[in-house]
């Protein structure tokens, strides 16, 4: 029944985790961005890069991980027993959620380097959401902050 609990209680923390992961796609606009102008400019890739996003490390997944530890942990007959494993279950699941969320929300990505027709040349980290290649004509767009490249 432990294992049960165990597997539940993780499993949770997962999706919970996965649903605080935020898309860094070139064709993922946050609700801030939306329905606001940004620049337009045309440019040739030059170079992509497969490169790793990394994931978020928000309080999140660690304290989800604190307390699902501590339940854990602490699921014994005896009270000193139970009071101890709960310290340790909340310690290590911290340690575990903080990990966790990295891993859960971490993600594949392309540096993709463009150049402009006036020769200036820009690279752009983003989501592996669409290819790219040497060569392609290309979509730079700029607006609050943020640059993304799109076809």
């Amino acid at each position: 029944m432990f294992n049960y609990k165990r597997t539940v209680l993780f499993l949770s923390m997962a999706v919970i985790l996965g649903g605080c992961a935020s898309s860094m796609s070139g064709g993922a606009y946050s609700r801030d961005q939306a329905r606001q102008a940004e620049e337009v400019r045309m440019a040739t890739v030059e170079s992509v890069r497969e490169i790793m996003i990394e994931g978020t490390k928000t309080p999140i997944g660690a304290g989800a991980g604190a307390i699902i530890g501590g339940v854990a942990g602490g699921n014994s007959n005896s009270r000193n027993v139970s009071a101890i494993g709960s310290v340790v279950g909340s310690v290590v699941g911290g340690l575990v959620g903080a990990a966790a969320e990295e891993g859960i929300t971490r993600q594949a990505g392309y540096e993709i380097t463009v150049k402009f027709d006036d020769g200036k040349m820009i690279a752009v980290a983003q989501g592996a959401d669409e290819k790219f290649a040497v060569g392609d004509k290309v979509r730079v767009l700029t607006g609050g902050g943020v640059t993304r490249i799109s076809h």
